[in-house]
């Protein structure tokens, strides 16, 4: 059981770390070509038929700018790791489990009601490669938890 917690938490770390590599990247890569075909791809959602001049500039100012919030989410979930780690905190997993579930729903149904298929793909990916991990190690830490 100690070795399935501990990689479970190295997994939420990475998991933490994927956020802050990708966070750091978006506003560096946002115009990159190798995006292009996913630009085109979901400007139908928006824009039907014909993309209007600087709809792509700014469908990439906005990509660019959600970087940084990718970042400092990434810091936020790193602490609550650390915290849920280090004092087997279940309030610290509650709390990371909460945001899943908050962001999670809310983000389909935004992508699906624009038909961004890609966009609810990740975020079932999110879910089924995060949510597991905390429900087991919220589980598991609860009976050992200072927590009041």
């Amino acid at each position: 059981m100690i070795q399935t917690r501990v990689w479970l938490v190295r997994w939420l770390y990475g998991a933490a770390l994927a956020h802050l590599v990708v966070g750091l990247a978006l506003p560096w890569v946002a115009d990159a070509a190798l995006l292009d075909g996913y630009h085109r791809s979901i400007e139908p959602a928006f824009r039907g038929g014909t993309t209007p001049d600087g709809a792509r500039a700014l469908q990439v100012w906005w990509m660019s700018l959600f970087g940084p919030t990718i970042q400092g989410l990434a810091l936020w979930m790193w602490a609550l790791v650390r915290i849920g780690d280090v004092q087997r905190s279940v309030t610290a997993w509650g709390w990371l489990i909460a945001g899943l579930l908050l962001w999670a729903p809310q983000d389909m149904l935004v992508s699906l009601r624009a038909g961004a298929w890609i966009h609810v793909w990740v975020d079932v990916l999110a879910l089924v490669t995060m949510l597991p991990p905390l429900c087991w190690l919220w589980w598991r830490d609860r009976s050992v938890s200072d927590d009041s």
